[in-house]
């Protein structure tokens, strides 16, 4: 399937504090390429619905910021939260959640997540486009494992998350270090 190709090539739209504007909005856009991501490195990426969601804020990003140290002592660089929401939403979803390991990825335009094949319709709960859940491993740009929740389709009614969890994750890559 997805495993064994490259991660699309994108521009990610984001925001970083620059101390040098002052004042009251110290912040400037940055595009960041997805080799700044993924070139040379070991990744974890997990993909949600939406910022400030009930499953997403209660459990999913929660729990890779518990576990993150232990996901980056199992040979991984970095974690990724990904989601098709604009730099503002992730970055105000960022202080929220208290995340302070984990980075997260605005994917405002669906770019990364159309050319991923992760993009579904959810007009039917008023989301517009959003990314299926998912979590993958990401060596060098190429996908080395992925988890998709099951049901992947436009019209699925619900919001599974059984396989994209930081349990799933973590128990994969120690299991890949035996």
């Amino acid at each position: 399937m997805i495993e064994g190709k490259k991660v699309p090539s994108v521009i990610f739209k984001t925001r970083v504090r620059d101390e040098s504007l002052g004042g009251e909005n110290p912040f400037r856009w940055q595009d960041v390429h997805s080799d700044e991501i993924f070139k040379g490195k070991r990744v974890v990426v997990f993909a949600l619905p939406g910022a400030f969601t009930p499953t997403c804020s209660s459990t999913h990003l929660p729990g890779y910021e518990k576990f993150y140290d232990e996901i980056k002592a199992n040979g991984v660089d970095e974690v990724y939260c990904l989601s098709v929401n604009d730099a503002f939403v992730m970055h105000q979803w960022e202080k929220h959640q208290g995340a302070n390991k984990v980075k997260l990825i605005p994917d405002g335009n669906a770019e990364f997540t159309r050319k991923m094949g992760m993009l579904v319709r959810k007009e039917n709960l008023g989301f517009g486009e959003r990314s299926w859940r998912y979590s993958m491993v990401v060596n060098d740009r190429v996908v080395e494992k992925i988890f998709i929740e099951p049901g992947f389709s436009d019209d699925c009614p619900d919001d599974p998350f059984e396989v994209s969890d930081a349990d799933t994750m973590l128990k994969y890559l120690k299991e890949k270090r035996k």
